[in-house]
């Protein structure tokens, strides 16, 4: 692997750990406020899964970059992120979560399976190991938009609503960037693009089966993943809070 390769993939990496992070923190700002217990505890579950999954892409790159994930993690402006701002938006109420946490799923489902045959044997293995546990968050966030979509007409009004202002929001899970032609050309990552057409299908579908109108606006609010909302500033103000208050702690 060449250096122009090397920088590629870290970045690849970065873009995947940023997104889980940050919709791990969204998600776990549901503890202790789920609408039932046995929720509370299963979306719980879910973040920690996430941010697991953040860690893991975070270590991958560390290898590359040498990078602590510590500092990476607590110390890097909003600036610095490269998450899609789909995943910063604020939680919303419990139809926006499990809607754009289904979105994602869906997203993760078809990427982890073009990743696990990746050249670069550590994003192969990490993605296939990762993918088991998204089968598992799809099963559960599908559940809640048929339960929802399908439920009373204020639920079905709520999950319509989120559905028009995130469907944009997601489409810029599928915008090319640079890196996406190096790593093509090493068959270590597919492009974006390449996976939307899946993703439209699987999501059109079962969308539809609960009774959800596809949104026709199909344009993202940005394609730089450098360009981000306040609300990631807020985010990473709380997140990060006590790691710049005692920058020295060891824990």
């Amino acid at each position: 692997m060449n250096t122009n390769h090397q920088t590629a993939l870290a970045q690849k990496l970065l873009f995947l750990a940023d997104d889980e992070l940050i919709l791990a923190h969204r998600n776990s700002e549901w503890t202790g406020h789920g609408p039932i217990l046995e929720e509370d505890i299963a979306f719980t579950n879910i973040a920690l899964d996430e941010m697991g999954h953040a860690a893991t892409w975070h270590r991958l790159r560390q290898e590359l970059t040498g990078e602590d994930v510590d500092t990476a993690v607590f110390f890097r402006d909003p600036a610095a992120y490269r998450n899609v701002q789909l995943v910063e938006l604020p939680h919303g109420d419990w139809a926006f979560s499990m809607l754009r946490q289904y979105l994602f799923d869906v997203y993760e489902l078809v990427h982890l399976a073009q990743l696990a045959t990746s050249s670069y044997r550590p994003l192969a293995e990490a993605a296939a190991k990762i993918r088991v546990e998204e089968i598992y968050h799809l099963r559960h966030t599908a559940a809640w938009v048929t339960r929802l979509g399908l439920g009373t007409a204020e639920s079905h009004q709520r999950m319509q609503t989120t559905l028009d202002t995130l469907w944009p929001y997601a489409q810029q899970l599928f915008v090319n960037l640079p890196e996406d032609e190096a790593l093509g050309e090493m068959g270590m990552a597919v492009s974006p693009s390449s996976l939307l057409e899946e993703w439209q299908h699987l999501t059109t579908t079962h969308l539809t089966q609960a009774n959800l109108i596809i949104p026709t606006n199909h344009m993202p609010p940005t394609t730089d993943r450098a360009d981000h909302t306040d609300h990631l500033t807020s985010l990473l103000a709380e997140m990060q809070s006590v790691a710049r208050q005692y920058p020295t702690a060891v824990w």
